[in-house]
């Protein structure tokens, strides 16, 4: 080929061409965001109002309904689901996977404000927002104590500000915490005698509460901004509010009301290994690295954790990266093993320098493919990495083609470049056409439709990369370095036949009798191709994922519509309670009451205190004892109890 022709002729061009490509392939390797999911767009948008004391019943007829009339007249809505439950309204919208979610988000904006003026006038203002995937928290940390939940929340809150520091932190969300509350408790009998109507205090205590702004003032060569104080901070501030002046004198809030500083009233618990707790969920930014962002996250943890006060504990209760750091390393391993592979077989037959030719076909191909996805944006995700590990061991057939036939034709007597160019030019084509054909099998996954084909498009995407690669290595670049270093030992003999490798010299024996006896062979082919098919589709048992040892598994509570905390606290006891003889097989038991886990929307102010969430946290499955499949079979049929 013309184009391998002048590789060969211009080699010191390709040796320069490989240096390049080592240094970028080595940089975007180090600098390729390591994630666990593509960044796909999930087409679904949801819209939650919030009007607290509201039944179902008249959640959906007062605000579910009326937003619904207005969405029904969207165009590329794939279906619309709405959920009423205690004061609060979810409607998700889920538009074709084709949509551009930016203007889909805009369009039911503009629905959303069409139908505000139908719904009623104390309902929160509608919060709509899209589901992003990259948004899910990457790590959940609990810090948990015998020091109760205000010192443990407040220590979390400085921890969040100092997590949501470090470069890459997206959000930091606290879950199981409490909030302070001032809260104002009216004697009825005083409100009464003084003749005050509750709406006025409460309207006095609403515009008392802020601070108000005074304009600009001049003074020498200075410009002052001015305003009043009046945010209300302490109890006291708040006792002596004056709620009316008359003949009779005045009126202070303390007066015919007691006010305590307290905590809000909690609609969810926290426990980790039955110890109240506090949970920290960080979410990354999309785009960046996990496994940067989960280091720098648990070294400022471990710094940390020497300054706590006694009794408080930091537990690591999830930790994403850790998957995706296990894929990275399997990667890493696989490459090793395939060079030393590739070295160990094809020194057999081509001598260890040749060999060496070969095997660069696997770092190469890697490196180049490593950096063209860098430059088209691509993360190194889960499907990415299955993708390169998948292409690995195809990655060296053109090499071993390319190399093999031109170390023949040396053998026969060809000096380097004349081997070089004559033996790529013979096999060109049918390698050619041999990587094509293999790209052309997962060209269809193109083509896969909706939000998987969004997810798997990785899959083809980074195979045809690898493998476009490894072309251009055994096309290019062994061929200019075989031209240049590759040694081989004449093999004709005095007679003019060609010396045969032992192991080729046995295939060749019995490649003599297959052709023989040509018959029989298509034959134990044809049988061995029907009996092995039944076999597989008359046993073969068919899934969509392999059957794992989980990391984790979740027992979900649901109690009634209407469950107080405390109820829903007494059924989870009971779970922990069954749970205790297993204690020594997990790592955590995790308790959230009244939560069932982050939502994908985020923070859902929903009155879901009637349901519940039982995380069994297992060991690494090396130090496990007991298989986490097993413990789970074995809680399901002591759960069965429980009614």
């Amino acid at each position: 080929m013309r184009i391998t022709n002048l590789a060969v002729d211009r080699s010191t061009t390709i040796i320069v061409l490989l240096i390049i490509i080592t240094i970028a392939g080595v940089y975007s390797y180090a600098v390729l965001p390591r994630e666990s999911n593509p960044e796909v767009i999930v087409p679904f948008i949801n819209v939650t109002v919030t009007y607290e004391g509201v039944t179902p019943e008249d959640m959906e007829s007062l605000v579910t309904v009326p937003i619904e009339r207005k969405l029904t007249g969207l165009s590329d809505v794939k279906e619309i689901t709405s959920t009423s439950v205690e004061g609060v309204s979810t409607i998700v919208i889920e538009f074709q996977p084709d949509t551009v979610i930016e203007d889909a988000l805009q369009r039911v904006r503009d629905k959303v404000d069409l139908a505000k003026s139908d719904l009623p006038e104390d309902a929160d203002d509608p919060l709509i927002n899209e589901i992003n995937l990259g948004e899910i928290p990457i790590m959940l940390m609990s810090l948990t104590g015998s020091v109760g939940l205000p010192v443990l929340n407040e220590i979390a809150e400085e921890l969040e500000d100092r997590i949501e520091a470090i470069p890459g932190v997206l959000d930091v969300q606290l879950i199981g915490g409490v909030e302070r509350e001032i809260q104002i408790e009216v004697d009825p009998e005083r409100v009464a005698a003084y003749g005050i109507p509750l709406t006025d205090l409460v309207e006095v205590t609403r515009l008392e509460n802020v601070n108000t702004p005074g304009g600009s003032m001049d003074l020498g060569e200075a410009k002052f901004l001015m305003r009043t104080p009046g945010e209300i901070s302490t109890p006291e501030e708040l006792a002596n509010l004056v709620v009316r002046v008359g003949p009779e004198g005045t009126v202070h809030l303390r007066d015919i009301a007691s006010i305590k500083d307290a905590f809000k009233e909690l609609d969810s618990l926290s426990r980790v290994d039955a110890n109240p707790a506090v949970t920290l969920a960080i979410s990354k930014r999309s785009g960046e690295n996990i496994i940067r962002i989960a280091d720098q996250v648990n070294a400022m943890f471990e710094e940390l954790q020497e300054g706590l006060p006694q009794g408080i504990d930091i537990a690591l209760t999830w930790d994403e990266s850790v998957f995706v750091r296990d894929m990275v390393n399997e990667l890493e391993n696989s490459i090793l093993s395939g060079l030393i592979l590739v070295l160990a077989v094809i020194f057999i037959f081509l001598g260890f320098t040749n060999a060496l030719f070969v095997a660069l076909a696997i770092p190469i191909s890697m490196l180049i493919t490593f950096f063209v996805l860098y430059m088209s944006g691509v993360t190194l995700n889960m499907v990415v990495l299955f993708s390169l590990t998948l292409a690995l061991g195809m990655l060296v057939d053109n090499a071993i083609v390319v190399l093999e036939n031109i170390y023949r034709h040396m053998q026969l007597g060809l000096d380097r470049v004349a081997a070089a160019k004559k033996g790529v030019d013979e096999v060109a084509w049918p390698i050619i056409g041999s990587t094509l054909t293999t790209v052309a099998a997962f060209a269809p996954m193109f083509f896969w439709p909706g939000i998987w084909g969004k997810f798997m498009v990785y899959l083809p995407l980074t195979v045809t990369l690898a493998l476009m690669s490894s072309l251009f290595v055994g096309l290019i670049v062994n061929p200019a370095l075989a031209g240049r270093y590759m040694r081989a030992k004449v093999a004709v003999r005095k007679d003019g036949r060609i010396k045969r490798h032992p192991i080729l010299h046995s295939y060749a024996a019995i490649l003599r009798q297959a052709i023989r006896w040509r018959a029989v062979t298509v034959t134990i082919a044809v049988v061995g191709l029907v009996v092995i098919t039944f076999e597989f589709f008359t046993h073969a048992e068919f899934e969509f994922t392999p059957t794992i040892e989980p990391p984790q598994a979740d027992i979900d509570i649901e109690c009634p519509e209407g469950t107080n905390l405390a109820t829903s606290d007494l059924y989870v006891k009971k779970v922990e309670e069954v749970l205790e003889p297993y204690r020594d097989n997990l790592e955590h038991v995790i308790a959230n009451i009244g939560s069932q886990g982050v939502s994908l929307y985020g923070e859902n102010r929903a009155n879901t205190t009637h349901l519940s969430r039982v995380t069994l946290d297992f060991p690494k499955l090396e130090d496990c004892t007991v298989m986490p499949s097993t413990i789970v079979e074995q809680v399901r049929k002591d759960l069965a109890t429980i009614t």
